[in-house]
């Protein structure tokens, strides 16, 4: 395998490739063939968690259609949200000795077999979007994605820098809801690190339930239900993707009340759909995580299958939006 080096400028910035990322292309490949080519053609095995999230969509459509315009040979498997079938999936990848594998894992722990098996027939593996948590980081080449901490600890800095204003009952405490990403899952687990790592600044702020909506417009929709149900004070929703923001928006509106005035709603994402809301003021700020990673991913690809160090983590590029600055971006939003 090739050897890991932490070297920051090896980091391959988004913005870079975003434009090639565009466009209406047709379903990638999802695999009939029995081994990988021996024409010079990479096949590439990737194994998506599911197709949870406008920011998921973003991201299958981005892989497949740069591995078109590319010349790769995609594999494609949708998860469905199941480790079991992702696990299965990357088994079938390397029963078809594909060239490289990859796959954005549903949860952390549980790979280290199935990952020895892909070592063992020489296969790299690399990670996207979210990390693993095995013994031995040698069974993947690399890890490219965002930095789910940074992202909680953006949307913390925002609420406690806007800590006077998101006391929307007044009473001097500003109570938070959470609404998580599907338990176990490393966004999950480091938004809700960093978030509460930023806002431990300020004893006003406390986070007084939090419940995973697993990634999705209608679980976020129902966890929200359920908190306005059991809570009348409630100040921030603070929610681990833009789906789940979406759905507690359905939910405060069918309580009577404004997102985004009586309840104040902070997102990570920033597809289109949130950033609409944030332009028109049901949301007050979006945390970016670009799902636009294809370029990247076959460029990681490429290296690797040539022999050249790369990056043991390569970081997106991303930022984060206002109000203002959504309805600045909307116009050229690619997702």
């Amino acid at each position: 395998m090739v050897k890991k080096t932490l070297v920051a400028a090896a980091a391959i910035t988004l913005s870079t490739f975003a434009l090639s990322s565009c466009g209406n292309g047709s379903e990638a490949d999802s695999g009939s063939d029995s081994s990988g080519n021996d024409d010079g053609t990479i096949t590439m095995g990737f194994a998506q968690v599911g197709a949870e999230s406008g920011w998921r969509t973003a991201n299958t459509k981005s892989i497949q259609e740069t591995a078109e315009a590319e010349g790769i040979e995609l594999k494609f498997n949708d998860a469905q949200g199941k480790q079991e079938n992702q696990i299965q999936a990357i088994r079938s990848y390397i029963q078809q000795k594909v060239d490289v594998i990859a796959f954005s894992p549903v949860v952390e722990t549980g790979f280290d077999a199935v990952l020895q098996e892909a070592k063992a027939a020489g296969i790299p593996v690399i990670l996207t979007d979210r990390a693993v948590d095995v013994e031995d980081p040698s069974l993947y080449e690399t890890f490219l994605g965002s930095d789910f901490v940074l992202e909680g600890e953006r949307a913390g800095d925002w609420l406690v820098e806007n800590a006077k204003d998101s006391d929307v009952n007044g009473d001097g405490t500003i109570n938070v809801v959470q609404l998580e990403g599907t338990t176990g899952a490393a966004p999950a687990i480091d938004r809700a690190e960093g978030f509460a790592s930023k806002i431990s600044a300020d004893d006003s702020i406390e986070v007084t339930a939090s419940q995973t909506g697993e990634f999705t417009r209608d679980g976020g929709k129902q966890v929200m239900e359920s908190f306005l149900q059991s809570d009348d004070s409630i100040d921030v929703v603070f929610a681990h993707n833009d789906d789940m923001g979406l759905g507690a928006i359905e939910a405060i509106e069918a309580a009577g009340l404004e997102p985004g005035k009586d309840i104040k709603i902070i997102t990570i994402d920033a597809v289109k759909d949130g950033m609409t809301a944030l332009a028109d003021g049901k949301i007050n700020f979006i945390v970016e995580c670009n799902p636009l990673l294809g370029p990247q991913l076959m460029d990681l690809a490429k290296k690797v299958l040539d022999g050249e160090e790369v990056p043991e983590r390569v970081v997106t590029d991303e930022g984060t939006f206002t109000q203002e600055q959504a309805i600045e971006a909307l116009p050229q939003r690619q997702y």
